[in-house]
């Protein structure tokens, strides 16, 4: 039929594939939580939040109900109120930014640098008397120069919120990230290194008291397993706090998929690297492995000036691409007249949004459609 004749759509994100392969333990492991009697705080969570935390070399950690709450409550277990100005970069996703609003504090903008991650030179400048805390975020699964980052956080007596959101599994220096700051925020949207069927998040941090305090304020402030606190699981708020949790259900799901995790990071590095080698010679920027980092590739970025022109063939061509992030924060509606700087300070952040696009990667994409994406791109390119 006419309909088979079609070339088959090469999507930039899909969990089909994973989902066929796991499907029947997914069907049964979902089957024993719902068995089980415990929709929220049971026994599927608490082994999510044991791996976790194993798996990523981190110390303390709760699982939160997506990675935008994760950095909200982040925040507030810092103690970020009104007032506050928290340093980060304007190309992140809409979360960072309304997390830090959602506190009453500030965003105040430093541009990046070629790797699309904060501009490290730039940092010292932009603190004032109000700055409590920076927001590194390891954007598309590589790391920010988390070195030059302590050092300065230290020097100042900031605090360190890594937005690990695109990273798990990422490193600096042989150091997973999420273990350097105070805290390390991650999320489990589905896309994501580690993708629930839902959403959910994760906070990670080194001292046993945050730990406490972002575990009450997931849980509308009420204190659970601290037989030190005389109202320890009572239906009774020691703090303002919120609700914010993984279901059982989503956790048992994590819990299947969490040790496939490093063979998917490795399958998507091996993607990346055929992208690389075969459109290496191009027009296209292409990203690149910094120096002390292993990258994850939560995305393969690619930069080109006539970007809309590209998009417009590779669509013709069935080929999906996406663009990651479109607009900077500072250029939004919503944050325009709320962030520090005026958008002048950020040229870099501007140019690259004006020319990013992010190529179909996932760990079940097919080599050939990796292959076959490259050779479409070269033939637009030569004609562009």
């Amino acid at each position: 039929s006419l309909h088979d004749a079609l070339p088959i759509l090469i999507k930039a994100w899909s969990y089909i594939e994973e989902y066929k392969g796991l499907r029947k333990k997914i069907l049964k492991s979902i089957d024993r939580t719902l068995k089980s009697g415990q929709i929220f705080f049971g026994k599927e969570l608490q082994k999510f939040e044991k791996l976790f935390i194993k798996e990523n070399n981190l110390k303390y950690g709760v699982a939160v109900g997506s990675g935008t709450d994760a950095l909200y409550i982040a925040l507030l277990g810092l103690g970020i109120k009104p007032g506050d100005e928290i340093i980060t970069v304007s190309n992140t996703a809409i979360p960072t930014i309304s997390a830090i609003k959602n506190c009453g504090a500030k965003a105040q903008f430093v541009d990046i640098g070629p790797d699309y991650l904060i501009n490290t030179d730039n940092i010292e400048k932009y603190i004032s008397k109000n700055t409590k805390a920076i927001i590194p975020v390891h954007l598309y699964g590589q790391a920010c120069d988390m070195e030059k980052i302590c050092k300065i956080a230290k020097k100042y007596k900031l605090k360190i919120i890594e937005d690990c959101a695109q990273a798990q599994g990422a490193k600096f220096k042989n150091k997973y990230v999420g273990t350097f700051g105070d805290v390390g925020c991650f999320s489990f949207y589905p896309t994501k290194i580690l993708g629930a069927y839902g959403d959910g998040g994760f906070i990670s941090t080194n001292s046993i008291n945050l730990y406490n305090k972002v575990k009450r304020i997931r849980f509308y402030g009420i204190e659970q397993n601290n037989k030190k606190n005389k109202f320890n699981n009572k239906y009774y708020a020691n703090e303002h706090g919120t609700n914010s949790r993984i279901s059982e259900m989503q956790s048992s799901i994590l819990n299947l998929k969490l040790p496939q995790v490093n063979s998917w990071i490795k399958q998507r590095r091996n993607l990346a690297k055929i992208y690389s080698q075969e459109l290496k010679d191009t027009s296209l920027k292409l990203p690149v492995e910094n120096i002390n980092c292993k990258h994850v590739f939560h995305l393969y970025v690619v930069y080109h000036p006539k970007r809309d022109k590209i998009i417009r063939k590779l669509k013709e061509n069935n080929i999906q691409v996406n663009i990651n992030y479109p607009f900077p924060i500072h250029k939004m509606k919503a944050y325009k007249n709320k962030v520090l700087n005026k958008s002048n300070y950020l040229p870099i952040t501007e140019e690259m949004a004006n020319g990013i696009f992010s190529l179909p990667l996932y760990p079940k994409l097919k080599k050939n459609d990796v292959f076959k994406v490259s050779r479409v791109i070269k033939k637009i390119l030569l004609k562009i």
